[in-house]
């Protein structure tokens, strides 16, 4: 494969970028290139702790053969021309034949889902307790976006507590619905979950 090897650069201290041209795409198998980007990115972690590479967003091929190499997606910079879809390996990392490094590697390209926690408390009544919210003009339940890692049902406990300043557990989980990307936000899930009925400390 002379003239089309992946070529290898250091860009910073213990740092390697992995780049190739078109050409080394052209063959009908693309497991040639997964095949040579793999060799490439192997010897750079001999001399490097970590290797990159930086993929055209419009540019399928490539991502799928930095993927397949074993490179973990990182996320995505913003350019002027083109969005470039950062890939690297670690020399730490689990190697992708292990059932662990696999997974790691699926897991940071496959979709993750932003979720949002509420809280539907009652009074006696059957009045619900709705935010004033200082971030958009809507009424809405108490509650707020899960973390990374963290339960649904412990978010939004924690989120009343910081919000209201009540300590309430989180009952069965009443509502489940999606909602659709909007005013510059994602999609997300929206899980309402059931905080029970309590007494009012306001009476009409």
């Amino acid at each position: 494969m002379t003239g089309r090897s992946p070529e290898l650069q250091t860009v910073a201290d213990g740092v390697a970028r992995v780049a190739w041209t078109r050409d080394l795409l052209d063959d009908d198998d693309w497991t040639t290139a997964v095949a040579a980007v793999s060799q490439a990115v192997d010897e750079a972690l001999a001399e490097h702790a970590r290797v990159e590479a930086h993929v055209a967003a419009d540019d399928p091929q490539s991502l799928r053969v930095a993927t397949w190499a074993g490179m973990r997606r990182e996320g995505v910079m913003r350019g002027v021309d083109t969005d470039l879809v950062v890939f690297a390996r670690l020399r730490t990392d689990v190697p992708v034949h292990e059932p662990g490094g696999f997974r790691a590697l699926l897991n940071s390209f496959l979709p993750r889902k932003r979720a949002i926690s509420q809280m539907l408390m009652r009074d006696r009544d059957e009045r619900v307790l709705l935010c004033n919210l200082t971030y958009k003009q809507d009424w809405d339940l108490p509650g707020g976006v899960v973390e990374v890692g963290e339960s649904p049902q412990l978010a939004v406990s924690r989120e009343v507590d910081e919000e209201l300043g009540l300590t309430i557990p989180a009952g069965r989980l009443l509502l489940t619905d999606w909602l659709p990307p909007w005013g510059g936000w994602d999609d997300a899930l929206c899980l309402v979950f059931d905080g029970g009925v309590h007494v009012s400390a306001i009476t009409v």
